[in-house]
C-alpha cells in the first residue's frame, strides 16, 4: 500500500521543487522548524526503548569509528573538492568549515526512516558534538589557517534540546503506556515522514535567493562532499564486520553533517560568502538522505514480505502434507 514514507524519496524531490519556484508562503516558517524536528525526535523516540541505548554502548566501536571517520574523511574531502573544482578563497574555506563539524541531528531521521539504529544514530550525534568541541576548532585552524571560538555549551543545549528531550520524553511513553504506543506505532513512519518534508520545504524556500546565484561547481562540490560521507561510512562499517544496520547508520550519521553549525561559525568568522556552501548542504543532503533513507526502507519492506510470503508457504505446504 502506498504511504508518505514509501512515497517518501519522491515527495522530498517534489516539495524541493515547489518550495524553489514559489517560496513566498514559507518563508515566516523559519521559527517552526527546531519545533517540527523536536515532533520527529519525539516520534522516534516513541519506537525506543532504554534497552536500545545499553546495548549501543555496550558496543561502543561504531561510535568509535563514526568519529574517526567524520573528522578525518569529511575534512579532508571538503579540501580535495574545493581544490578540484578550483573555488575561490570563501567558498573553500566553507566547505572546510562544513567538513570539520560533527554529525547533525538530521541524520537520525534519516536512519529512522532507513530502518537503520535509531538508538546509535543518537548516540553518534551526542558523542561525536562531544569530539567537536576540541575537533572542529583545531581541524578549521589547521586548513583555514584561522583558529576560532565554538559556543560548545550552546551546540550541546541545542542537542540536548531538539533531539534528548522529545526522543526521552517518547521512550517514558513507551515504557508507561505501552498500549498508547502500540496504537499508534504504524502511523509514526508517515507522521514523520510528512513533518520532515515540511522541514524540507521550509530550508529550500528560505535558501532560494542563494540557490538561485550560485554556479554548478558549488553544488557539485557539495553533492560529492555528502556522496563521499555516505560511501565512507557505509565502507568503514563493511571493512570492520558490522551489521548492515550499523553500516547504513554510520553511512548517514556521517554523510549528513551539521550544516547549521557550520552555516552559523562561517557567517561569523568567515562572511556571507563562506556560509554559502553549509547553506547548499542544509538543502541538499535533506534531500539526497530522503533519496537513500526511502530505497533503503523500500528494500527491507521487500525482504520482510519475501520472508513473511516465504514463512507462509511454508505453512500452508505444512499443513496440506498433514491432512
Amino acid at each position: 500500500m502506498l504511504s508518505v514514507s514509501r512515497l517518501f524519496p519522491i515527495l522530498a524531490i517534489i516539495v524541493a521543487f515547489l518550495a524553489y519556484n514559489d517560496p513566498s508562503p514559507l518563508v515566516s516558517w523559519k521559527a517552526a522548524i527546531i519545533p517540527l524536528l523536536a515532533m520527529v525526535m519525539f516520534c522516534m523516540g516513541l519506537t525506543l526503548r532504554l534497552q536500545d541505548f545499553k546495548r549501543v554502548w555496550n558496543n561502543p566501536q561504531p561510535i568509535a569509528l563514526g568519529i574517526i571517520v567524520q573528522f578525518s574523511v569529511m575534512p579532508l574531502a571538503a579540501l580535495l573538492l574545493a581544490n578540484l573544482f578550483e573555488l575561490n578563497n570563501d567558498l573553500t574555506v566553507g566547505m572546510l568549515v562544513v567538513g570539520a563539524c560533527a554529525g547533525g541531528t538530521a541524520s537520525n531521521v534519516m536512519t529512522y526512516l532507513a530502518r537503520g539504529d535509531v538508538a546509535l544514530s543518537v548516540s553518534m550525534t551526542l558523542a561525536s558534538t562531544l569530539w567537536g568541541v576540541i575537533a572542529t576548532p583545531w581541524i578549521i585552524s589547521l586548513t583555514a589557517g584561522e583558529m576560532i571560538q565554538v559556543d560548545s555549551a550552546g551546540i550541546l543545549f541545542s542537542v540536548i534540546k531538539m533531539v534528548l528531550v522529545p526522543i526521552t520524553a517518547g521512550i517514558l511513553i513507551t515504557h508507561f503506556q505501552p498500549d498508547f504506543a502500540n496504537k499508534i506505532n504504524q502511523y509514526l513512519a508517515d507522521i514523520a515522514s510528512s513533518l520532515i518534508l515540511l522541514i524540507i520545504a521550509i530550508i529550500v524556500a528560505l535558501n532560494a535567493d542563494e540557490i538561485a546565484t550560485l554556479g554548478y561547481a558549488i553544488f557539485a562540490a557539495v553533492a560529492l562532499h555528502n556522496i563521499i560521507g555516505l560511501i565512507s561510512g557505509y565502507t568503514a562499517g563493511k571493512i570492520t564486520g558490522q551489521t548492515e544496520v550499523t553500516c547504513r547508520t554510520l553511512a548517514i550519521e556521517i554523510g549528513m553533517q551539521n550544516s547549521g553549525l557550520g552555516v552559523a561559525l562561517a557567517l561569523k568568522y568567515f562572511g556571507p560568502l563562506a556560509a554559502l556552501p553549509g547553506a547548499v548542504f542544509s538543502i541538499w543532503h535533506n534531500i539526497s538522505g530522503a533519496v537513500l533513507a526511502g530505497l533503503w526502507r523500500w528494500h527491507t519492506d521487500n525482504k520482510i514480505k519475501a520472508l513473511e510470503n516465504k514463512r507462509n508457504q511454508g505453512v500452508q505446504q505444512f499443513n496440506e502434507h498433514d491432512e
